[in-house]
């Protein structure tokens, strides 16, 4: 008896787990606006490789001097790695150029990103297409 409890329990648990992953993760079209793209130039301020994605935070500096940190969603780890990325290709501090394109919240300084351009020019993808493909 104590067996098939145990097993209903731990039944019970990995049902609840695979539906809270469910439920974290979103559309794409949901999310972003592949309509508004956009590109910015700052410093790297975190790059935190994760799943279900990995998120790249970029301080972009206006005219005036007014730092505003923005906050671009990428591929999963595997995805950055398929495609060549390491853990320290980009790294804090470093000046770099992000495509992509605008969250639906177009007051919000985040996007999704395609592509990141290091100042001497190595240039890595990091997100999905449609994330600013036409730019």
């Amino acid at each position: 008896m104590n067996r098939i409890l145990t097993g209903l329990a731990l039944l019970a648990l990995g049902l609840t787990m695979g539906t809270a992953q469910l439920g974290a993760h979103h559309s794409f079209a949901a999310a972003f606006d592949e309509t508004k793209p956009v590109q910015v130039t700052g410093v790297v301020a975190e790059v935190r490789i994760e799943n279900p994605h990995s998120w790249f935070y970029v301080n972009i500096t206006d005219a005036s001097g007014k730092v505003t940190r923005w906050g671009f969603e990428g591929n999963t780890p595997t995805s950055l790695m398929r495609a060549g990325y390491k853990r320290d290709s980009i790294k804090v501090g470093d000046k770099v150029t992000v495509k992509g394109v605008h969250a639906r919240d177009l007051s919000a300084p985040m996007g999704a990103v395609r592509e990141i351009i290091l100042e001497d020019g190595r240039s890595y993808i990091v997100g999905p297409k449609g994330a600013a493909d036409a730019q």
